[in-house]
């Protein structure tokens, strides 16, 4: 009897794939309001046109501070606005509208302008204000979503920052509206930063306790090391006192001048180890035989950032500072600009 064929089932392949987050996952849920806050954002752009620009114009004949100011969320994206104005060249601060009611308003003059921001245009708040901010007589530059609400028909100039649908859920808390007026405000701060001539100066100036404000405004001779602080010895010293002076200096290096204090070259813990490696005698040689001549130099007006890029470019840790005429004025460590922030 013919042995019957036996049919063998196989199991169907497991294949791993990646399955999409469900719809309802927190993934989704963030695309989803960012999508929508993006959209905002591009929404915004066609509209920005002649009444923008007569914003600007009214902003940058402004004598005296942009005052802005805004109620709950609005308020919030007010400030930050009014923090950007300040932090780019236009003069700004931020005043809450309920406490304007109640003797803030002092704080704004005939000489200032007001950035009002409220999405509803009706803000209580900002309504009991305005006809007091007419009174003065002071520009009115509104961001609303409301092109036919009372403070938009009041101001001088209407920014309409009007979103489709917030990104909430329930289309109720202020979500893409705050990132369109954000938006539409650092537009305005950005556009005056040009039109003023902002530059990058002017920026650390205003931020000296940032890293960019450091980079800018500190110079080689705000932080170089002088005087008693400075190692220093003549050509003719033995290497032994080079070293003794390194040490007290704490700083791996000395300078070497000539009898008229003119540099002549630098003295590190690398040369000691090049002279070591050569087996020359640490106790009778001098300083002149083992020196680096000239080594890289500076000048004190210089900005602390181009003493950076001249270390990292030569990977050394150590300048020395030389007047026009060559005189040794002081040095600086890489030490100093870490200390400072400067890298």
């Amino acid at each position: 009897m013919p042995e019957s064929e036996s049919t063998v089932s196989s199991a169907p392949a497991i294949t791993t794939q990646h399955c999409p987050p469900p719809a309802n996952s927190p993934e989704e849920r963030a695309r989803r309001v960012l999508r929508m806050e993006r959209d905002a954002i591009d929404h915004l752009i066609p509209r920005v046109g002649p009444d923008f620009a007569r914003a600007c114009t009214l902003l940058l004949a402004c004598k005296g501070r942009v005052i802005v100011t805004g109620m709950g969320k609005s308020g919030h994206i007010g400030g930050k606005i009014a923090a950007t104005l300040a932090s780019t060249g236009t003069p700004a601060f931020f005043v809450h509208p309920g406490e304007a009611s109640h003797g803030d308003l002092g704080m704004i003059t005939r000489d200032d302008a007001v950035v009002a921001v409220s999405y509803s245009g009706e803000t209580a708040e900002l309504i009991t204000i305005l006809p007091l901010i007419k009174r003065l007589g002071v520009p009115l530059v509104a961001l609303t979503g409301r092109a036919d609400s009372t403070l938009s028909r009041t101001a001088d100039v209407h920014l309409d920052v009007a979103v489709e649908h917030e990104a909430c859920p329930l289309d109720l808390a202020p979500t893409a509206s705050t990132t369109a007026a954000l938006a539409m405000g650092d537009a305005l701060a950005v556009a005056l930063l040009e039109a003023r001539g902002f530059t990058r100066d002017d920026f650390a100036r205003s931020h000296p306790g940032g890293t960019l404000g450091k980079r800018l405004l500190l110079h080689v001779g705000d932080l170089m090391h002088r005087d008693a602080e400075l190692p220093v010895v003549t050509e003719h010293a033995p290497l032994s006192a080079a070293l003794l002076e390194m040490t007290r200096k704490g700083l791996g290096m000395t300078a070497i001048v000539d009898a008229e204090g003119r540099a002549l070259g630098i003295f590190t813990d690398g040369d000691l180890r090049r002279v070591l490696d050569a087996g020359l005698d640490v106790r009778t040689a001098h300083i002149g035989e083992v020196m680096t001549h000239g080594g890289r130099r500076m000048r004190a007006e210089q900005l602390a950032a181009e003493a950076v890029a001249l270390m990292e470019r030569h990977k050394i840790t150590a300048v020395i500072v030389c007047s026009a005429e060559g005189r040794l004025e002081g040095v600086l460590h890489m030490h100093d600009l870490l200390r400072a922030g400067v890298v």
